[in-house]
């Protein structure tokens, strides 16, 4: 009887991925009409071996992440005029501060994920409101009633906040005067200069959350490496490991980047995650640095196992192991579970630690 056994792979691997291993090999073993647990014995010794062990095999995966503030967003002019104030790289705005200037007046910062779409005046009601409203309670002005209906009594404290700022007092707010944020911000570099004109759709500045966050990219067939809340471990430039935690995970496109004779690279989809470590203490001495970062997604404790290669496919479907004891073999059919690291999780009545196994050579 001849085996067709699984090439070893470097990779951690899903049993439909063995399967595609196992093809344009030698031929299958056949049991025939015998039971499935045992073939007939041979006596030609395996030309190599390997032991049935007993281990934790874990699905794991090492790639490259950026410590840095997490996900750059650009802050794009929505008002005609010059930028007359623009804040200095790192500075951190909160809430109601200045994000930057046009025409000597401020573009202002509020919290919320609903970007400002349209003017706000009596009269307007919606989710935008109510998001306005919130921000305009917490900056400390009262007089009117936090829901979705912007009323006489809204305009008159919008008037009291635009008298704060020295802003004309209309009672109405252009979508141009504010940029929503989930949280503070911290400015990441600029992409206009004092004294340019601007037009909307412009970008005059980049922006981050505070927190220090790893962003790694993952290919789409990675995807399940990445879980939100799932913990991962950090490695950091000095080797220092420390423990982090996926806050987000997103698809995201890459635009892809000119190639060469003008040619463009074509767009490709990512997964983006970001990653918050459980010490930032140990982040002090790095400002943005390249880290590594272990991913993983599955993990059997106390199986048995064997090296991928030593699996022989069954002409009668599934997979099994030649069990070689002295000088004799047999064929046993086994059951596998998880694929990693070039082994494989294997069970069966027929199979137990410490028993040979035949491997090719």
């Amino acid at each position: 009887m001849t085996a067709r056994h699984i090439r070893p792979r470097t990779v951690a691997l899903t049993a439909a991925v063995a399967v595609a291993a196992a093809a344009g090999v030698a031929a299958a073993v056949g049991f025939g009409g015998t039971d499935r647990g045992t073939a007939a014995t041979g006596t030609t010794p395996p030309p190599a071996t390997a032991t049935i062990g007993r281990q934790t095999l874990t699905d794991a995966q090492t790639v490259d992440g950026e410590l840095g503030y997490g996900t750059t967003r650009t802050a794009t002019a929505r008002l005609g005029g010059t930028i007359t104030a623009l804040p200095d790289t790192g500075t951190v705005v909160k809430r109601g501060g200045r994000l930057y200037a046009v025409d000597n007046d401020p573009v202002v910062l509020l919290y919320g994920s609903l970007p400002a779409y349209r003017v706000l005046e009596p009269g307007v009601e919606g989710a935008d409101v109510a998001q306005f409203e919130r921000n305009l309670r917490v900056l400390g002005h009262t007089g009117f009633t936090v829901d979705d209906e912007y009323t006489g009594s809204t305009a008159d404290a919008v008037r009291e906040w635009q008298e704060d700022l020295g802003l004309p007092e209309t009672g109405r707010v252009e979508p141009g005067r504010i940029v929503y944020a989930d949280d503070a911000v911290r400015v990441e570099s600029h992409q206009a200069s004092t004294g340019d004109a601007t037009q909307p759709g412009q970008g005059v500045l980049a922006y981050t959350g505070t927190s220090r966050l790893v962003t790694v990219e993952l290919d789409v067939d990675d995807q399940r490496l990445a879980k939100k809340g799932a913990t991962v471990d950090v490695g950091l430039p000095d080797g220092d490991p420390v423990t982090g935690k996926v806050e987000s995970v997103q698809t995201v496109i890459d635009p892809g980047s000119g190639g060469a004779a003008g040619q463009s690279d074509e767009a490709e989809t990512k997964i983006e995650v970001t990653v918050s470590v459980t010490d930032p203490a140990k982040l002090t001495a790095y400002d943005q640095a390249s880290v590594e970062v272990t991913f993983t997604a599955t993990e059997r404790p106390d199986v048995l196992t064997v090296p991928v290669a030593a699996l022989l496919a069954l002409a009668e479907g599934g997979y099994g192991v030649e069990v070689v004891d002295g000088g004799r073999s047999r064929i046993v059919a086994v059951t596998t579970g998880l694929f990693a690291a070039g082994r494989v999780e294997v069970s069966g009545p027929d199979v137990a630690e410490g028993l040979t196994v035949g491997m090719p050579a």
